[in-house]
């Protein structure tokens, strides 16, 4: 799309530009997400998810029809502005699962829907961009699909989503504590047209029941039925009383009185800053390896004499040099691999150990992938392959634990749901930012390591950020959040209400005061 505008006069300038529309969004999104995330918390989740699904909608149409560079900046950056709904999503599962033992499975459905767009999206924007082109049988010359060649995927895109918004409108439930309990006409409608549906399904076979009924009732005469089930005589005529109306309309929200919301500065205590600080560290190195991975495997293999000049264990320049279909299916393995280990291994391990235990033994094995990762070209060629995958599997393992241990680390340190939406786009807005920065640092570092002759500069300089993530990750606790205090809540009400019930002092009374009854009763019957 790049090369189409025009404007890069060399391909070593594609890159730069396309990282200028990458980071569009990215920053347009940091700017953004407090605001979605605060405003979410007023408003509730549902009206900020649909309005973020829209403004993506909105973007991608714009994106489309784009003639130029400054366009499609305009377009991604309204994408950004637009959609704030990672924070709120990740609001909206802390709301749904409130139990500790529910949140491994519950938290794995995002990085699964995260990997299969990943994967989707670009097998389906690489099928169907410059249709005149590539299918010139079923889209002419000359036509608004060759003025716009990235408009078929885009507009396709623009549908899906479209179909998603009506979708939550209909179907949606709103999560926020205070209103899910207001009147939601979307939901409403959308829950008449599922009786409708469920009613034709079932249509059929209800109206056979019927008949077999009829048929039933049929052979039974009038004289053949008793005589009470004829007639009301012998029925005592009762008179009827008149129920009292009431005085006025019961409010059925009146049994969920709102909570007072803490205030704002409250949000941000010691574990939730940090766990927002760990999440920024974590987006950050993440997105420079998946930048540096293909242009890693993209480099070319040194040539025999370059070999003379390493110094190792430090100085060595070299790559894989493989083709852009080779590197696809290796991203493609990636993206497969972390669909199934968010869903199968995340649970089991989580389960086990704890998303505590678990992000911290992570954040401490981090530096030595990026550590290692360099020196994949000094495997003999049998074994430069089995590296990469291996490589490969063990960072998305890494991710694909990550993010979701340090999401519930970050839903149980909030001191209030209704403080989680603005605690959620903080940390959205703190990835954002992180990941907009990431493949500009990392692919200036790439770069001036390979002049200098030390290929593995930019992993190492991720490396360093990795142990700063490892030592924070040490001082990081599970203790002292909102889900604390909701089990010691939970504990004291059930406290209470033994008490309640076994209530010593009262049942002593009572023994005390049937006793003398007992003896009366007892010399009345001697009498």
């Amino acid at each position: 799309m790049i090369q189409d505008f025009g404007v890069a006069k060399t391909e070593a300038m594609i890159p730069v530009y396309a990282g200028m529309v990458t980071s569009a969004f990215a920053f347009a999104e940091f700017s953004s997400g407090v605001a979605w995330g605060r405003l979410s918390d007023k408003i509730g989740r549902k009206p900020v998810l649909l309005t973020g699904l829209a403004g993506t909608a909105l973007s991608m149409l714009i994106f489309g029809f784009a003639p130029n560079l400054p366009v499609a900046l305009l377009a991604r950056a309204l994408g950004g502005l637009l959609n704030g709904n990672i924070g709120v999503l990740q609001t909206t599962v802390a709301e749904m699962v409130t139990v500790k033992e529910h949140q491994p499975r519950a938290y794995t459905i995002m990085p699964f829907v995260w990997c299969l767009g990943s994967i989707l999206g670009p097998m389906l924007g690489g099928a169907l961009a410059r249709p005149v082109r590539n299918y010139p049988s079923i889209f002419s010359p000359g036509t608004i699909w060759e003025r716009f060649p990235y408009l078929l995927p885009n507009l396709v895109c623009t549908v899906i989503v479209t179909c998603g918004v009506v979708v939550g409108i209909l179907f949606l439930e709103e999560t926020h504590e205070e209103k899910k309990y207001r009147r939601d006409p979307g939901l409403e409608t959308g829950k008449w047209i599922l009786a409708k549906v469920i009613c034709c399904a079932d249509k059929a076979a209800k109206c056979e029941k019927v008949n077999d009924m009829d048929e039933v009732l049929s052979l039974l005469s009038e004289d053949e039925q008793p005589p009470g089930y004829r007639t009301t005589e012998g029925s005592p005529n009762l008179p009827s009383t008149p129920s009292p109306e009431p005085q006025e309309a019961l409010d059925l929200n009146d049994i969920h009185p709102p909570r007072a919301k803490p205030a704002a500065s409250k949000a941000f205590t010691r574990q939730v800053v940090l766990n927002i600080v760990g999440y920024g560290i974590l987006a950050y190195h993440t997105i420079t390896f998946d930048s540096m991975l293909p242009t890693f495997l993209s480099t070319p293999d040194p040539s025999p004499g370059e070999g003379s000049a390493w110094t190792l264990p430090f100085k060595f320049v070299g790559g894989y040099g493989l083709n852009t279909k080779e590197i696809g299916v290796v991203l493609s393995v990636q993206g497969i691999y972390s669909m199934l280990a968010t869903v199968f291994l995340f649970p089991i391990v989580v389960r086990k150990i704890g998303a505590l235990s678990l992000f911290r033994l992570i954040a401490i094995s981090y530096p030595v992938l990026y550590i290692a990762t360099p020196y994949l070209v000094l495997l003999p060629s049998n074994l430069r392959m089995i590296g990469v995958y291996a490589v490969v599997i063990w960072k998305c393992t890494f991710s694909t634990m990550a993010y979701p241990s340090n999401a519930i680390l970050l839903t149980n340190s909030a001191p209030s749901l209704l403080l989680l939406g603005t605690i959620n786009g903080v940390a959205a807005s703190t990835a954002s930012l992180c990941r907009a920065f990431g493949p500009t640092v990392s692919g200036f570092l790439f770069s001036a390591g390979l002049k200098m002759g030390y290929s593995g500069l930019a992993w190492w300089c991720s490396a360093l950020i990795t142990i700063g993530g490892a030592l924070l990750s040490l001082i990081m606790t599970d203790e002292g959040g909102r889900m604390d205090d909701d089990e010691k809540h939970d504990e004291d009400q059930e406290l209470g209400f033994e008490d309640h019930i076994l209530d010593h002092n009262a049942l002593d009374s009572a023994i005390a005061a049937a006793e003398p009854r007992s003896t009366n009763r007892d010399d009345d019957e001697t009498i």
